[in-house]
This record gives structure tokens, sequence and C-alpha cells, in this order.
């Protein structure tokens, strides 16, 4: 028996070996223990447990899930953890993993999810489905600001969270806002943020659906289409629950100063 000491599986190592076979990271981590360091051993070992099948998975799309949120009133977080089915997805096990990750980024910040790479394998292997992370969001209020949440849960699940922060804004106020982002599921906060190839794209699509009409009524009719595509992409152009009246009117002298949304699809 050889006294020499087992070769270091450096992390590279163990990531290498992941994204070539598709297994969990702990399962590449032992096989390449196992082998020595030999990467072609480490493979045949993954084969012959049948733990590489996860990479046949991760294409298939994951549009189930549960949505988690955490929060401690001056900051929230909320963590989309994705599957293949609903039936995975309310399961206790998944959702305790992702309640628990939502609870580990508001303490300790996005990079705090990076701890529960192992424990999504496990999920990944025992359910045998493409499981992976979806939004790691985390806001933490100014001072003087309010921060509001809301999740909305269906089959014991949560499957569209919200949290905005408010400057100047009534808690209730503040409170409808989420409610509506939750239901409207604005793109942007406001239209400064909407990049300029995606306005090309939307002006160009208006246009060559007027394409037939004269330039000024064409002109007209692209403005008035733009018009539309910022009142429904826009949180603050958009009408609080659906009414006339819009987001921004209703804050009066206060601001939305940001918000964070997942939701399964």
């Amino acid at each position: 028996m050889s006294n020499a000491s087992p070769k270091p599986i450096s992390a590279k190592e163990v990531k290498a070996l992941r994204d070539a076979t598709g297994a969990g990271m702990m399962d590449a981590k032992r096989s390449l223990v196992e082998a020595e360091g030999d990467f072609s051993e480490a493979e045949e070992i993954l084969k012959r447990r049948g733990l590489t099948k996860a990479a046949e998975r991760a294409s298939r799309e994951a549009n189930e899930g549960a949505v988690a949120l955490a929060s401690s009133g001056v900051a929230a977080a909320l963590v989309h953890l994705r599957s293949e089915t609903d039936f995975s997805a309310k399961s206790a096990d998944f959702l305790e993993c992702a309640e628990a990750a939502a609870e580990a980024v508001l303490s300790g910040g996005p990079k705090a999810i990076e701890e529960f790479s192992g424990q999504i394998d496990r999920l990944r292997l025992l359910k045998k489905e493409n499981i992976h992370l979806g939004s790691v969001k985390r806001l933490e209020a100014a001072e003087g600001n309010l921060l509001d949440t809301y999740l909305h849960t269906q089959d014991g699940r949560g499957v569209n969270g919200v949290i905005v922060e408010g400057s100047g804004v009534a808690a209730d106020v503040l409170h409808q806002v989420a409610l509506h982002i939750a239901f409207a599921k604005p793109r942007y906060l406001h239209r400064d943020e909407v990049g300029g190839d995606v306005l090309e794209r939307q002006r160009a699509s208006a246009s060559a659906m007027a394409e037939d009409r004269p330039p000024k009524v064409r002109e007209k009719i692209v403005e008035g289409r733009l018009r539309a595509w910022f009142a429904e992409s826009v949180l603050l152009e958009q009408g609080l629950h659906g009414e006339k009246v819009s987001v921004e009117d209703t804050l009066k002298d206060g601001r939305i100063v940001r918000f964070e949304q997942a939701y399964l699809g």
C-alpha cells in the first residue's frame, strides 16, 4: 500500500469535469478523488454510476419552479429556483432549498447563493429534472426610504415576487405599486432605461405596420404605437391597476427608486 498523500483536487478540475459531464459538483469531486485525479477515469466512474444524465437534462426547458422572498424590513431578497414540473417545485425539499437560499441572500448578499450549489445538484439528481437558479435579487433601502414586498403564492409555493423601493411615498401607496408590478410585469422603471436598439426595433416594427400610409400619417401612427408600448412596458407610465391614472401621477411628490421582480415562465 502506498503511503503517498492523495493528489489534491483543485476547484478548476472539478468544474472542468462537471462541465464535461453535467454531473453534480460533489459527485464530480468524489469521482476525481477516487480516480486520484485521472480525468478520464473520473468520467468513467460517473458514467458507471449513472451520474452524467444531468447533461442531457440541462438542455430541457425549466419554466416551472418556485419564487422565495425574504425580508428584514430594510432589505429584501428574491430567489427563483427553476424546475421542469410543478410537481417537483411543490415538494418540501425543493421549497425548503428556495426559502433557505432567499434567507441566505438576504443576510449575506447575492454571493451567498453559491453555498447552495451542492444542494441544487442533489435536487437535480433526485428529481431527474433540469433544476437550476433563475433570478437572484437583493435590495436594501437607502436611509429614509421605504421598501415594500409582495409574493403571490399558488398551490403552496411562491410564483411571483416583487421588491420595490420608494422615496417620499406613503407606505399604502408603495404597497399598491408593489401589487401593480406583480401583475403588470413592467420591464423598465422609466423610459430613459430603454436601450436605443430596443427603441429602434419598436419604431421599425410600428413603421412596417403603417408602411402603406402617407409619410405624415405614418409618423403619427408610429408615435402613437410607441406611446402605447411605453405605457405597457414602463412602470411609471402604466395605469395603476389598469386604471387611467398613471403610477407616476399616483406618487405625487414621491418617486420609485427601483424595483426587482421574479416570476415563473
